[in-house]
């Protein structure tokens, strides 16, 4: 059945159910993070704890009783992941060929804003010559000049060649200590299997479906955009367009207008049933939730999470979001790790929350509900039931509830999470 246009709502929940959002988790353990990732397509990472990395509530909104160890368990242990790129993002590991070409063009352009555009031979055969011999190293671990200017990469010349090599793809991350960045040379770290480069077009083809199936329904500007980063390089609005025009001759892809839109969007046609279902009012039966749905349990979406960072909250749920992390303390207008909170399909409340490691006690230190959001007993207990599922997964023991003003929902939420 081909499908020529959808509603807002259609869109919505389109988008939440692509990113396994909706309608509730459907990946379970330690071993589904890896479906959970290629579900999500890519995965940003960041590393900030004020009460949990963005990764984590990210992989805690899709996989049922995650913990934080699992994602680090599938990645650097069983090598199912890998984390790649300025904007730093983990992708599963199978796509590894098809970012070769991505780490070719960032080879012949070399680094930008640093000490160097690309690093002297010899101290590039240094640090290739340790890891050989000594193994897995750290930036730490490496003695070195310091950058003759300030460098977002690292404050000593070896540090930027690490940086530089980990970019053409001569080292990998094998592994973390918190969150410092361990590198080990590249055929350690990729299984055999996929240590390999695919032709440019194979790779062109793959990153153009991919940029569709991350973000779910795209624009071609914005397609062209995002695509132009995957591959590290830039492309011209006509490049794009036979590149679209490709796919869709290939039967891959097509355009569908979303309602309120003058543009058309392009989507993957293995979506096409579900696209399908959610306009005729249907969940479709592989979203089913394992255990409770967002109607049931609320969601706190992280910082970076794809359907609400970026602005994306505003255009798609009328829901303003910034994440405030980086602002001054008297910029704020709510809080310093402030996440978004969904409702069955909606964004309807935000809370800042923190939490003391010595006490184990998760801090709500602000609430702010959406003027339209429900204020009936069904949200009541669904956010009791997420914010339980939240400080499990924290390893919180008490939650300080001070934050939320409401005196009714305060006293509710205090009775239910004795």
């Amino acid at each position: 059945m081909t499908i020529d246009s959808i509603s807002k709502l259609t869109h919505r929940r389109f988008l939440l159910g692509s990113q396994a959002l909706w309608p509730g988790r459907r990946f379970e353990g330690p071993l589904s993070t890896e479906s959970a990732l290629r579900q999500m397509q890519a995965l940003q990472l960041d590393p900030l704890t004020m009460v949990a990395r963005s990764q984590d509530i990210a992989m805690y909104g899709r996989v049922l009783n995650y913990k934080p160890d699992h994602l680090y368990q599938m990645a650097y242990q069983q090598r199912k992941a890998f984390d790649y790129g300025g904007w730093l993002m983990m992708y599963p590991m199978h796509e590894f060929p098809y970012w070769r070409l991505h780490m070719k063009h960032r080879k012949a352009q070399g680094l930008h804003y640093e000490s160097f555009t690309h690093p002297p031979k010899d101290l590039l055969k240094f640090i290739l010559s340790e890891l050989r011999d000594r193994g897995p190293l750290g930036n730490r671990d490496f003695e070195g000049a310091q950058v003759k200017g300030w460098s977002y990469r690292g404050r000593k010349e070896t540090s930027v060649a690490l940086f530089y090599l980990w970019l053409i793809g001569e080292v990998m991350i094998t592994n973390r200590k918190g969150f410092d960045r361990i590198y080990d040379l590249r055929e350690r770290v990729v299984p055999s299997e996929f240590d390999y480069s695919v032709n440019k077009r194979e790779a062109v083809e793959f990153m153009g479906r991919k940029v569709i199936a991350f973000l779910g329904l795209v624009g071609e500007n914005r397609w062209r955009t995002e695509l132009s980063y995957y591959i590290h390089q830039d492309l011209t609005r006509e490049e794009t367009k036979k590149l679209a025009e490709r796919l869709i001759e290939q039967g891959l892809v097509s355009r569908v207008r979303v309602e309120g839109s003058k543009d058309e969007h392009l989507f993957l046609n293995s979506d096409q049933l579900h696209l399908s279902e959610l306009e005729a009012g249907r969940i479709p039966k592989k979203w089913k939730p394992l255990d409770t749905s967002t109607a049931e349990e609320v969601t706190f979406l992280a910082p970076l999470e794809i359907v609400s960072a970026r602005g994306r909250a505003k255009k798609i749920f009328d829901f303003e979001y910034l994440w405030e992390v980086y602002k001054p303390v008297h910029q704020r207008r709510w809080g310093y790790y402030t996440l978004p909170i969904l409702y069955g399909d909606d964004l309807v409340a935000r809370l800042d929350p923190k939490l003391d490691r010595q006490t184990n006690t998760l801090h709500i230190l602000g609430f702010w509900l959406e003027d339209d959001a429900p204020k009936d007993e069904a949200f009541a207990s669904a956010l009791a039931n997420g914010l339980k599922r939240f400080a499990d997964m924290v390893g919180a023991e008490k939650i300080d509830l001070s934050g939320i003003k409401t005196v009714k929902l305060r006293s509710y939420l205090k009775s239910r999470l004795k």
